[in-house]
């Protein structure tokens, strides 16, 4: 009987991880602790990683006494799933007086069930281009050495070494190994802070997970490692915006004068940006030169909780937008970068305002990205409260999504040309 409901895991300091011998398992939404339902969890994927979590307490549910129950001197236990899955409950935990933030990572449920590991999450894309088990590490330290004998003045190409070597971006690898889709980081500023930032943090509790590139490669330098991936690649994606860098759009003149240097040369491919779209103008002189979709990064469709996340600097939610409006103007493929935190994302007015954003701008896709963030540190810097009653269930919005929006598409990465083709 004791493996027919999930098992609660605990670990020491010493990163030993071992189950409660009778607490049930718990998951987080909101910041509460909830029992998982028959279809919540799924095996741990391949690739995932568990976090123990420091000054933070695990939460059960005791059967005998109908109440959860927070063990003390234990540490709660997480999962970090790979890209593809959407976290549908955080870890279950208690804060223990004044924690550090976590770092800038997700952190799923993980439990014991059937004798094997589980997670609570969703797979919202089959596509391998980010899984490690697929990625030929020898291959990619191999072909760094060929690049740069091919492109040895590229200043973005040295970067995306460090990008795939230091880093072990996924992007950055595919470059070497010529599939996929081809980052191209031109910004080394912002105008947003966003809470969640991966590449620069001002508080010194929370570091960034990798440092932004430290310059503005030429139009020459970009056009020139985006054309010798579109050349290699059979159904190719180059990309501006990128985790090791700030805002795109900010570095507009480059960009528009690099897409015009590789349109001049090929028509092959798709040229995407991903952007906190907070430029109108901007991308449209973008979109004129070429560009030929937009991923516009957001954690809510509401102006409120939009501006508390971002925090943005000289631009407004009205401007992003206006973004929106003119790439759908102009013919290009939407995405959004949805920021998923499970307690907010599947609030009822959070879907209702996500729904209205779809409706009247017509989004071609939505792809669900956890959002790599402590989850109650979110809900303290949101100031927004999450009553149980309210949450729908990230399974569930994705569900009446697809039978809302039948043509809308649904996943994880950008697609290709092929992709969208065979979408449309």
């Amino acid at each position: 009987m004791k493996n027919e409901v999930p098992q609660l895991l605990l670990a020491n300091t010493r990163g030993d991880i071992y189950t409660h011998p009778y607490l049930e398992a718990t998951g987080m939404k909101g910041g509460s602790p909830v029992r998982f339902g028959h279809a919540d969890l799924i095996k741990l994927p391949p690739a995932s990683r568990i976090f123990m979590l420091p000054a933070r307490y695990p939460i059960g549910y005791d059967p005998s006494y109908r109440k959860f129950v927070a063990v003390s001197r234990s540490l709660a236990v997480a999962a970090f799933t790979p890209p593809g899955f959407t976290l549908t409950h955080s870890a279950s935990y208690e804060e223990a007086l004044t924690p550090k933030i976590l770092p800038l990572f997700a952190y799923g449920a993980a439990v014991l069930y059937k004798g094997e590991y589980h997670t609570a999450a969703v797979r919202v894309d089959a596509d391998r281009r980010h899984d490690s088990r697929f990625i030929d590490m020898a291959r990619v330290r191999k072909n760094v050495a060929i690049f740069r004998k091919l492109l040895p003045e590229n200043r973005l190409a040295r970067h995306l070494e460090d990008c795939a070597l230091k880093y072990s971006c996924p992007n950055a690898q595919n470059f070497f190994l010529s599939r996929y889709e081809c980052p191209l980081p031109t910004s080394p500023s912002c105008n947003a802070a966003c809470s969640g930032c991966i590449s620069y943090q001002t508080k010194p509790t929370c570091s960034a997970t990798q440092p932004r590139i430290r310059f503005i490669p030429t139009p020459e330098e970009v056009a020139q490692v985006a054309l010798f991936h579109i050349r290699k690649v059979k159904d190719p994606i180059v990309s501006f915006g990128q985790g090791c860098e700030g805002e795109p759009l900010l570095a507009g003149d480059i960009i528009e004068q690099s897409i015009r240097l590789i349109r001049k040369e090929t028509a092959k491919g798709i040229i995407n940006i991903n952007t906190n779209a907070s430029r109108p103008q901007t991308l449209i002189r973008l979109l004129d030169a070429g560009l030929d979709s937009i991923r516009v990064s957001m954690n809510s469709g509401r102006e409120v909780y939009y501006t508390r996340y971002y925090k943005p600097k000289g631009y407004a939610f009205a401007d992003v937008l206006r973004s929106i409006k003119v790439a759908k103007g102009r013919g290009a493929f939407v995405s959004l970068n949805y920021l998923t935190m499970s307690g907010f994302t599947d609030q009822k007015d959070e879907f209702r305002a996500l729904t209205r954003l779809i409706e009247k701008y017509h989004i071609d896709m939505i792809q669900w990205r956890n959002l790599n963030f402590d989850p109650l540190q979110y809900f303290k810097e949101l100031r927004v409260s999450a009553e149980p009653s309210q949450m729908l269930g990230i399974r569930e919005i994705m569900q009446s999504l697809r039978k809302r929006f039948p043509r809308i598409m649904m996943g994880y990465f950008n697609p290709s040309m092929a992709k969208m083709k065979e979408r449309r």
